[in-house]
């Protein structure tokens, strides 16, 4: 599972032009010295949200809090195996995360 959706995820930010996937160990996107997106140990993928949005996704998903190396990720998403199916969905929450790290100040 970690294998194929980490070719899943790579196939997901190759789709965003604005943005790439970094990491080697452990996969992930920045911008604006914020990480947005994540993917972690166990072949699960977090998006990172403003707490309203977040908030709003995690019932409009039916979805929980990204975990990562036993830490809860605040501000993640995970993104489950039935929102995996709609890809072009995760493209533009990708492109809506990138929007939002791009808001903050930058580190």
């Amino acid at each position: 599972m970690y294998d194929e959706n980490l070719k899943i995820y790579d196939a997901l930010v190759a789709e965003c032009s604005r943005f790439e996937r970094k990491g080697k160990t452990m996969p992930y996107t920045s911008a604006n010295g914020h990480m947005f997106s994540l993917f972690n140990k166990a072949g699960e993928i977090g998006i990172r949200f403003s707490k309203e949005t977040q908030k709003k996704y995690l019932e409009e998903y039916d979805t929980t809090l990204f975990h990562s190396y036993n830490s809860i990720m605040h501000g993640y998403i995970l993104i489950t195996e039935d929102m995996l199916k709609d890809r072009s969905n995760i493209i533009k929450l990708l492109n809506e995360s990138y929007d939002y790290v791009m808001s903050l100040d930058p580190k």
